[in-house]
């Protein structure tokens, strides 16, 4: 797995000129036409050098794109990180809630628990290790899941 803290935040999916709907396909077919494009071996000799670095660096950022998106697990790990990050943006955590305080759901798979607005908060049994802000189904508030050491 790669740890995204160290890389700087980047929309890889704007890199790739893609939205984070886009299926497999369709990124690896954005990836492929812009690595031709700013490929430094594709570069006309004439290209000012400026332009030239410029076109690499873009170049090695479509790569890194390609690396963390091309892959299902790092690009499951990047979307939710990308979805916490956009949680950690709508307000501030309301609760913090360990996993042993939610209702178990064995119909769904899913962990759940009731919001003060009659909403709940959910979290599937395979992302409960992977989530630690679950936002609710009903209205903006947000807790923090907790584990227990």
């Amino acid at each position: 797995m790669m740890a995204f803290e160290r890389i700087p935040k980047k929309d890889w999916y704007s890199i790739l000129g893609a939205n984070s709907s886009a299926s497999m396909a369709d990124l690896k077919q954005k990836y492929q036409k812009l690595i031709l494009m700013y490929h430094p071996d594709k570069q006309s000799a004439d290209v000012p050098a400026g332009t030239l670095e410029e076109c690499i660096q873009k170049f090695i950022e479509i790569d890194q794109a390609w690396k963390i998106l091309g892959n299902e697990e790092t690009k499951k790990e990047y979307d939710l990180q990308r979805h916490e990050d956009d949680l950690r943006n709508m307000g501030p955590v309301d609760a913090q809630v360990y996993l042993e305080e939610m209702s178990w759901n064995k119909d769904d798979h899913s962990f759940s628990l009731s919001c003060r607005c009659g909403g709940k908060y959910s979290v599937s049994k395979d992302e409960v290790e992977e989530v630690t802000l679950i936002s609710c189904d009903t209205c903006s508030l947000i807790i923090e899941l907790l584990h227990c050491s």
